[in-house]
């Protein structure tokens, strides 16, 4: 398939709800599941978390998440099926982003606490975008 026919085939609405639900996750991820263990794992206070922008991080954020709720939408394809897109999100999360997270994290001497805790929350949020992209 090419990009052009990619891109026709593409479900907006699906794309912005899978993008969206990696806040949600996040939401009860760093906040009351791991929320404190990642806060001292990088030796974070509520103060300095409360210093950044939050317009900017969490705008950012959705568009990060928009793009690679996109990309997943393209690499399963329009006839993608709940299973297939849940499978398809799995493994692009441990096969690409909790490898690739596991290499830089072994450069930066990362404990494997936070490497779990982020890697995690990476290969939950690409399993649920995968299935709300393949059940449209």
């Amino acid at each position: 398939m090419d990009l052009a026919t990619a891109l026709q085939n593409i479900n907006w609405l699906s794309v912005i709800v899978a993008a969206t639900s990696t806040f949600l996750i996040g939401g009860i991820w760093y906040g009351p599941l791991f929320g404190k263990t990642w806060m001292q794992a990088f030796g974070y206070t509520e103060e300095d978390l409360k210093k950044r922008s939050a317009p900017k991080t969490f705008g950012l954020s959705l568009f990060l998440a928009f793009i690679a709720a996109l990309i997943l939408e393209m690499f399963i394809g329009p006839d993608a099926d709940i299973m297939f897109g849940s499978v398809a999100g799995f493994l692009a999360g441990i096969g690409w982003v909790a490898t690739f997270l596991g290499i830089l994290y072994l450069f930066e001497m990362q404990t494997m606490k936070v490497y779990l805790i982020n890697a995690g929350y990476c290969v939950l949020s690409l399993t649920l975008m995968g299935f709300i992209l393949g059940s449209w």
